[in-house]
């Protein structure tokens, strides 16, 4: 697509210019047709100001030139069609006095059409006789020829001053509520435009050019209204490239920084206590083990500090190259640490890290909220000593009071559960300490650029011998006995089993405690009553989850119900069966962390995911899980299930959420983005330069405070 430049066009009058920034003081309240009632209403579609409205992009464009005419319909075809309303009635037995859809006749002067919505009555009282809609969905017969409406959208109402908007070949179909209709969306957004005026482009033009991109003003005008096909894939890119190069110009910024400005320990571990530690396994290293070990000693014989991300599917080995590394700290007269998200997690590596250190001359130590006054104070007196060469914990690791001697590396499991924020902290605890981040949730490698691109990667695509696959099956509540029986087979045959609750909002924790306990009264009473049956739940009190864990360790207890607490790191090898009760309700990389509870034994382990899925999205989810062993591939299900639109959330603090960019879709873009965003930081680290000063402020807003540190000279 050619951009006309500058020099081809002659304006006669400029419009007003404006920035982002000042975009996002402005309050959505001051365009025309903004009272409050659609101030809230926009609230909820997380549009607050004239920034957010340009920005709130459509989710598709309805071609008006591509549609059938009534009389051209077939059955059983999917068309979209136009015509004017000529009544409406509710449709369905109404529940609370409210009907649950509406039918709709149409008229396109070829014919009559019944069109059938569900589930979006609120609409009814928009659609008046002769407004115009295009209505999209599933040609039927049901006492004639209907359709059953996926979509339907006012285009315009016959006329007025205000239809410029609604008219043309291409409409914009836009993220909408009961409280402000698509229509009002699309004049809301044609007066934004109006009142912005030309807005500066924070990207430079060199870079632009480059790439054969729109300004950011255009891009955005032929997103909402586009003149052709051509411009609008044009204007898309632009702006997925925009998204994606800001976050990249950010962990660029971060990595750049921290690579000139921090100095760490240059561990030279000699291997006195790593070469009898990984002589003493009783298995061998798989090649994918042995690889990144040495990616990981490689990074800690650097002065600068190690900051690596090591990613491995459930049982690949993650923990002993953890150790591999702790080892090597501790060789350098150094402290290592090792933090988990949960306690019973924490207990879990404390125990078998201990296990596997125990011929060694290491001193391994365990510190959690929940201990007592006085084994903490013992504790951070050994770790402030020296005396605890290995410190495993939870996140009380990061509060005020533990201070170590010399902590030289840290070790983060499950890094998905943990902020940046948090992992960030440990600089405060030690000299630069090296950092291997862990995850046993697979990432796609689009995903990983984007949420750890500050990181270098290691990963363990290998398996150790031997491992056999789970045999997975959905089961309908109807076969859910069924499924019990087959677990008691295992039992009978001197094995173990979990049974996992139905996930229960976070609020309602008590109601979570509830369903575990009446779930384990009834497998101990009406399933297993031959059986020991027991319970594990987070709002357990330390000890007694640690004596739970302890006697389903030494076979006392056969069946154990639990929450997801233990979803990651449980590590029992005799259980060989799992159940999973409401398996609809968890996410996928959930689903496949809990499968993987029943992957270290001996025997063929087996999964029951118990369900009854009301969408589509969790039934794909569950056949997923069915179909396929491998954590790469269900990571990418899992994100082409859920969309990418709140990929970082509360968890990954400091990143923006994504509005247009599709990571599976977009690799390619994100590979330019993250060249350019890294070639430009190593010119102008602090982006000082008076074309980067736009860029900076962009940045600067969009990832927060977090990020004010990384341009100071």
């Amino acid at each position: 697509m050619a951009w006309p430049t500058s020099s081809e066009v002659t304006e006669p009058k400029l419009p007003p210019r404006s920035t982002l920034s000042g975009l996002r003081a402005r309050p959505v309240k001051e365009l025309p047709g903004v009272g409050p009632r659609i101030e809230a209403a926009l609230k909820e579609l997380g549009v607050t100001s004239v920034a957010d409205m340009i920005s709130h992009y459509p989710s598709r464009h309805e071609d008006l030139s591509n549609v059938k005419k009534i009389g051209e319909l077939r059955v059983g075809e999917k068309a979209t069609v136009v015509g004017r309303v000529v009544s409406t009635r509710p449709v369905g037995r109404p529940v609370r006095g409210r009907h649950p859809g509406f039918s709709a006749q149409l008229y396109d002067g070829t014919g009559y059409l019944p069109v059938t919505v569900w589930g979006r009555s609120w609409m009814q009282r928009g659609l008046q006789p002769e407004t115009r809609v295009v209505v999209s969905g599933e040609v039927q017969s049901r006492y004639g020829i209907q359709l059953a409406a996926k979509s339907i959208e006012v285009v315009d109402d016959g006329g007025g001053a205000d239809d410029g908007p609604h008219a043309g070949r291409f409409v914009p179909i836009y993220p909408a509520n009961k409280g402000v209709q698509a229509r009002r969306v699309r004049t809301l957004i044609h007066r934004a435009l109006d009142a912005a005026g030309h807005v500066q482009d924070p990207l430079p033009a060199d870079l632009l050019a480059r790439h054969g991109l729109p300004n950011l003003h255009d891009a955005v005008q032929e997103v909402h209204f586009p003149e052709d096909r051509a411009r609008l894939r044009a204007a898309m890119r632009r702006l997925v490239f925009h998204e994606l190069f800001l976050i990249q110009t950010g962990l660029a910024a971060r990595k750049i920084r921290l690579d000139r400005t921090e100095t760490g320990a240059r561990h030279r571990g000699d291997g006195r206590l790593l070469n009898p530690f990984v002589k003493a396994l009783p298995f061998g290293l798989t090649g994918a083990q042995e690889r990144v070990v040495e990616e990981v000693l490689a990074d800690m014989r650097l002065e600068k500090p190690m900051r690596r991300l090591l990613q491995g599917d459930v049982g690949s080995g993650k923990t002993v190259v953890a150790v591999a590394a702790l080892l090597t700290a501790v060789e350098s007269g150094g402290q290592g640490a090792i933090m988990a998200p949960t306690e019973v997690l924490a207990e879990q590596h404390f125990l078998s890290i201990s296990a596997s250190l125990k011929d060694l001359p290491v001193n391994v130590v365990l510190l959690t909220g929940s201990q007592s006054a006085a084994e903490r104070r013992e504790t951070l007196r050994r770790i402030e000593g020296g005396e605890a060469h290995v410190v495993v914990g939870t996140h009380a690791l990061i509060q005020k009071g533990v201070e170590f001697r010399d902590l030289s590396l840290v070790v983060v499991d499950e890094q998905h559960r943990f902020g940046v924020g948090q992992r960030t902290v440990f600089r405060e605890k030690g000299k630069t300490p090296d950092t291997l981040v862990m995850t046993a949730t697979p990432i796609p490698r689009t995903l990983s650029l984007t949420l750890y691109g500050d990181l270098e990667v290691s990963v363990i695509d290998e398996l150790p011998p031997g491992r056999k696959p789970v045999e997975t099956r959905i089961v309908e509540p109807a076969g859910r006995l069924e499924a019990y029986e087959e677990v008691r087979e295992e039992l009978e045959g001197g094995r173990q089993a979990y049974v996992i609750c139905p996930l229960v909002e976070e609020s309602e924790a008590l109601e979570d405690v509830r369903a575990a306990e009446e779930l384990r009264e009834e497998l101990a009473e009406e399933v297993f009553p031959d059986r020991t049956v027991g319970l594990l739940h987070g709002r357990m009190k330390a000890q007694e989850k640690r004596d739970a864990m302890a006697a389903f360790r030494s076979r006392e207890i056969e069946v154990l119900v639990a929450t997801v607490v233990v979803e990651v790191g449980v590590d029992v090898p005799n259980a060989s069966a799992i159940v999973i009760e409401g398996a609809e309700r968890f996410g996928l990389s959930q689903l496949h962390q809990l499968r993987g509870r029943v992957l270290r034994g001996l025997h063929p382990p087996k999964c029951f995911l118990i369900g009854d899925p009301k969408t589509d999205d969790s039934l794909k989810r569950l056949e997923a899980l069915a179909e396929h062993q491998d954590g790469f591939k269900l990571s990418e299900v899992d994100l082409q299930i859920r969309g990418e639109g709140t990929l970082f959330g509360s968890r990954q603090s400091g990143m923006p959420d994504l509005k247009v960019a599709k990571l599976l879709r977009d690799l390619d873009v994100l590979v330019e983005a993250r060249r350019e965003a890294f070639a430009l930081v190593a010119g102008d680290p602090t982006l000082r330069r008076p074309d980067h000063r736009p860029l900076r402020r962009e940045i600067r807003e969009l990832l927060g405070s977090d990020v004010e540190w990384l341009f100071r000279e």
